[in-house]
């Protein structure tokens, strides 16, 4: 996630995927997969997260400047897994240049009004985008989102699927009640997305 200072507060900046392949016409952090010479683990991340912002945004960005954000681990249920790290950085100054192909338009936005745009139905976004949009949310600035980072730990989410009793899909997380297999419904603590299609609410205590 590469962030910015605006005058209403921190931006960061969010690309428009091409329709088809994985992730079709949502829009997303700069990113992409791990290339075998990329490496492993996270320092191949972190290449591949520096390669893969100059091809979709012609952006460079220092690998050292990079800040483990957290690490998403897909559903059981997905036809793809893809382990994904997520990283924070400071913009790199330059201008954002998409390709045309693989990204379709690209936009620097409040995380609050992602969020917002998606719920009015205007962008799509994965559950990890939006979860860590609100996260974001919650930084004043650049320099207070980056702090909060580096403090840590590295947040790890291995994401599960359930179904309320009104039918709606709700992406649960560790420490929520119904993580190991409890009911939804249940007393206890809350880790998760309820996604009603108007309104997505990130709940956590």
């Amino acid at each position: 996630m590469l962030v910015r200072d605006a005058a209403g507060g921190l931006e960061t900046l969010m690309l428009r995927r091409n329709a088809a392949g994985a992730f079709g016409g949502m829009w997303v952090f700069p990113g992409g997969r791990v290339d075998p010479e990329d490496g492993e683990g996270e320092q191949g991340a972190r290449r591949a997260a520096v390669r893969e912002t100059i091809e979709e945004a012609s952006l460079v960005i220092d690998p050292a400047v990079l800040v483990p954000f957290a690490h998403w681990t897909p559903p059981p249920i997905t036809p793809k897994r893809f382990s994904t790290w997520f990283f924070l950085a400071p913009a790199p100054t330059g201008v954002v240049a998409v390709d045309g192909q693989e990204i379709h338009e690209h936009i620097w936005v409040a995380p609050a009004d992602a969020m917002r745009l998606r719920d009015e139905g205007q962008i799509d976004l994965a559950p990890p985008t939006f979860v860590t949009l609100h996260k974001l949310s919650q930084s004043r600035d650049v320099a207070a989102a980056l702090a909060d980072a580096a403090a840590g730990p590295v947040e790890y989410f291995a994401t599960r699927i359930a179904k309320a009793a009104t039918g709606e899909p709700v992406a649960v997380w560790h420490g929520d009640v119904a993580y190991d297999g409890g009911e939804l419904e249940a007393v206890g603590a809350r880790h998760r997305l309820v996604m009603v299609h108007e309104q997505w609410t990130y709940q956590r205590d």
